[in-house]
């Protein structure tokens, strides 16, 4: 039986893109990124609309994110780099995290990004890759988009040591572990970032599945 709560949570809202007047649209800067200001309003739930108020948004684009797993060895492989975000958090800058890339080619699918990062951020391929969510980063300020995966790979062979494009200024160290400390150590505040602690909940919850799932023949 279906709740209300349920129902909520489930059905569309009572909101579309029509319900938004965007008055003025224009660039507050351009660089590496992109950030714009808007002046706007919106429909509210009593069916008024609001003043006009002014946003910005940060337009990064898209990104994938793959959290590697061993489902043969029972072991999770995590990359570790500078993160100029994390500079004041009280773990320091340098961040265990997830592979990760953005989307910028145009007509290439999330899952091409995906094996291309796997490879440039760990010298890996992925037996199987299994997609897990597709979410905002950040809705409030930026139109980010995260899709993440889960990536069985083969760690038995796997380098740790330095990797990434060295013209993208990119230092990047694989790491290996059992799983079983990953998961007792994912909330001390290393592993900061949300698509990382999202992969390895997702791993918490299908782990014996992709273990049974690895052990069956061909």
């Amino acid at each position: 039986m279906t709740s209300d709560s349920d129902k909520a949570l489930l059905r569309d809202s009572q909101f579309e893109v029509g319900d938004v007047d965007v008055k003025s649209q224009e660039s507050a800067y351009k660089g590496f990124f992109q950030m714009e200001r808007w002046a706007l309003r919106h429909r509210l739930f009593s069916g008024e609309w609001t003043e006009t108020f002014q946003r910005e948004i940060f337009r990064r684009g898209n990104a994938v994110a793959g959290i590697i797993y061993d489902p043969w060895r029972d072991e999770i492989a995590l990359i570790e780099q500078f993160r100029i975000g994390a500079h004041d958090s009280p773990c320091g800058p340098w961040c265990l995290e997830v592979v990760a890339g953005m989307m910028d080619k145009d007509g290439e699918a999330p899952e091409q990004v995906m094996a291309r990062e796997l490879q440039e951020e760990a010298g890996l391929d992925a037996h199987h890759m299994e997609f897990i969510c597709r979410y905002l980063s950040s809705p409030g300020g930026t139109d980010e988009e995260v899709f993440l995966y889960a990536l069985l790979c083969d760690l038995s062979g796997a380098d740790q040591g330095i990797h990434g494009l060295d013209e993208e200024h990119e230092d990047i160290r694989l790491l290996v572990f059992p799983a079983h400390e990953v998961f007792a150590a994912m909330l001390n505040g290393r592993m900061n970032n949300a698509a990382t602690l999202i992969g390895l909940q997702w791993l918490q919850l299908h782990r014996e599945r992709l273990q049974k799932e690895a052990a069956e023949p061909a």
